[in-house]
């Protein structure tokens, strides 16, 4: 057993890769992070924009695409390509799982993450393209992107929400779950329950990047009030942890419980960017401290790596969810506003996957222009 696939059977977390790259599906790379315990596979926007940028793979067929195609177009069908050639990597694991993992996760376009219905036409549209039972579309957790969340559960459709931030829109990300798993039970279709995945992404390690700037901002800078600053590296651990709790206690009683009867799978918390951005940190502080059954986490493969070599065996994510509960306390006492850093982070995050995208988009422009 590698310490990847222990995660799994001791730990019940899913390791999930944050990264999707050609050269990887060719060369068989993929191939051998699965069998070291990978159990599902995330991408988004700047990903693409890493992997078509950054090697020539894709070249051929952007040739041959820019014969009849938009750039943008172009762009889709060479992400399409790659996202169903992972699918089929990870079939047999989505088979032999009964549906829990083998995932491959493809993001709508960043320009659509204020408008709801452009996010349920983009998610529909892959959904019915690619038409495999281990794919799950990307939606951002906007104001916006919530009741799309809710529409596209509602028909059945499998759904990765992504760049959620703080304890009160992940407390929205679950009801539009079950309001739309209530919704698909209320048009006579209960039947295809066990079909609908979902999980909620928390984007971990952003938190502790925009908390540790406003933390030596109120001491006065890095020489600054002691106290204050040895809050650092506090916020976004205890801020999961306290997902998980809220996970636990929507997920229990007689509302789920009906769901659940009727075949229904919890939506699992993921933790995505927990790749360790402050050299001073564990490099596997976003592993190591939420380990727990019914969750995921998706990691970068140095990240990935890194567990493999020495990380933590044990269930972690709520060891002393009253010490979690407690950290964010000290935080909000120092000043700290984690509803405006969610905020923050969520404005950040949108900006951030659309100004890849149309990084991308020139850069493909760019190459098409040489043939």
């Amino acid at each position: 057993m590698t310490r990847l696939q222990d995660l799994y059977e001791i730990g019940g977390q899913s390791p999930w890769l944050d990264n999707l790259r050609r050269d990887w599906l060719h060369d068989n790379q993929l191939a051998e992070l699965v069998a070291l315990g990978v159990r599902g596979i995330t991408s988004n926007p700047t990903i693409f924009a890493k992997a078509m940028t950054g090697q020539s793979t894709y070249d051929d067929q952007f040739r041959a695409l820019m014969k009849d195609h938009t750039v943008e177009s172009a762009y889709w069908e060479m992400a399409t390509t790659d996202i169903q050639d992972a699918l089929a990597l990870l079939r047999p694991l989505y088979d032999e799982s009964d549906g829990e993992d083998g995932f491959v996760s493809l993001e709508v376009s960043p320009s659509l993450a204020h408008d709801t219905e452009g996010t349920v036409r983009d998610a529909r549209r892959f959904h019915d393209t690619i038409a495999q039972p281990n794919l799950l579309v990307k939606v951002p957790a906007t104001r916006e992107g919530v009741p799309a969340i809710e529409t596209l559960i509602g028909e059945g459709r499998s759904i990765n929400v992504t760049l959620i931030f703080g304890l009160d829109r992940y407390d929205e990300v679950m009801e539009a779950y079950l309001r739309g798993l209530e919704a698909l039970v209320a048009a006579g279709r209960q039947a295809e329950l066990p079909h609908v995945a979902s999980v909620a992404s928390f984007f971990v390690s952003r938190v502790d990047t925009e908390v540790d700037r406003r933390l030596e901002d109120l001491a006065g800078g890095d020489g600054g009030d002691a106290a204050v600053l040895g809050l650092r590296g506090t916020g976004a651990v205890a801020q999961a942890q306290s997902a998980y709790q809220h996970f636990h206690r929507t997920f229990a009683g007689e509302r789920w419980e009906a769901l659940r009867a009727k075949g229904a799978r919890v939506q699992r918390p993921l933790w995505a960017s927990t790749s360790t951005k402050n050299p001073d940190y564990s490099d596997l502080l976003y592993v190591d401290d939420l380990i727990g059954p019914a969750s995921v986490n998706t990691m970068p493969e140095g990240t990935l790596r890194a567990f493999e070599d020495h990380g933590t065996l044990k269930r972690t994510v709520d060891a002393d969810p009253d010490a979690a509960t407690a950290a964010l306390d000290r935080l909000r006492e120092a000043g700290i506003d984690m509803t405006d850093v969610e905020q923050t982070l969520e404005d950040e995050g949108v900006h951030s996957f659309a100004k890849s995208f149309d990084e991308l988009l020139q850069s493909l422009t760019d190459k098409a222009a040489t043939f």
